[in-house]
C-alpha cells in the first residue's frame, strides 16, 4: 500500500495516510485513504481541488453527503471486498 504525506493546514503538521484507491468522477480526482493498515480502519475520501496545471495537489475531505455517497459507491465497486460506512 502506498503511503503519502499531507500537510495539515489546521494542525500545521505533516500527516501520513495509506492510499487504498484512486478514481476520477466527472473530471474530479478522488483518493480513498486510511491512517492504518488494519482491516477495520477508518478511511477518508479526499477530493483534489487544485487547479489544472498546478505542481502540487490540494486535497480536501469530502463532506457533502450526496457527493460522499456517490464517490463511496464508486470506491466500493473498485475494491469489491470493501464496505464503506458513512
Amino acid at each position: 500500500m502506498e503511503k503519502i504525506k499531507f500537510m495539515s493546514e489546521e494542525l500545521q503538521e505533516e500527516v501520513e495516510f495509506f492510499v487504498l484507491e484512486q478514481t476520477r468522477v466527472s473530471g474530479v480526482s478522488y483518493i480513498l485513504v486510511t491512517d492504518s493498515e488494519d482491516d477495520d480502519a477508518e478511511c477518508l475520501i479526499l477530493k483534489d481541488t487544485s487547479g489544472e496545471g498546478e505542481a502540487d495537489s490540494l486535497y480536501e475531505i469530502v463532506e457533502d453527503d450526496v457527493e460522499l455517497a456517490a464517490v463511496s459507491k464508486v470506491f466500493e465497486e473498485l475494491l469489491e471486498d470493501v464496505e464503506i460506512e458513512r
